[in-house]
């Protein structure tokens, strides 16, 4: 049964990372980001927290990024507060790449749907056969 337990903190940590991101951070650089995973090592001493942020550019991400490791101490500090562990894991955050993919996804399926729009359209214009030259 212990090797769930680097999960359960995982998704401890995951809920006050939020809670936190509620709350405010003075950085200004850290905007509206949201906290997709966290994976805690087995020993329990190192967490790698996934993030991601809807519609940033590359500018935006790098700004977030260097906020959130300017960060780590203070997040760290409260995790170990709310969360009464022995040991806080160090937390290293990695952007998230999955919203952006899908996004880019849903955007080449949008295209494609309104291509096929555009070519069926076509076909059924005036002069088709089973028009009005039928008798």
């Amino acid at each position: 049964m212990a090797h769930d337990r680097p999960q359960r903190v995982g998704q401890l940590i995951q809920e006050e990372l939020g809670r936190l991101v509620t709350k405010g951070f003075k950085d200004p650089r850290i905007g509206f980001v949201t906290f997709t995973g966290v994976k805690v090592s087995p020993d329990l001493r190192q967490a790698v927290v996934y993030w991601s942020m809807f519609g940033a550019d590359e500018a935006q991400r790098n700004e977030t990024a260097a906020g959130l490791k300017a960060a780590t101490g203070f997040m760290k500090r409260e995790i170990g507060s709310a969360l009464s562990l022995r040991y806080v894991p160090d937390l290293r955050f990695v952007y998230d790449e999955a919203i952006d993919r899908g996004d880019r996804i849903d955007r080449l399926l949008r295209q494609v749907k309104e291509e096929e729009a555009a070519r069926t359209s076509d076909d059924e214009a005036p002069g088709v056969p089973g028009g009005e030259n039928e008798s």
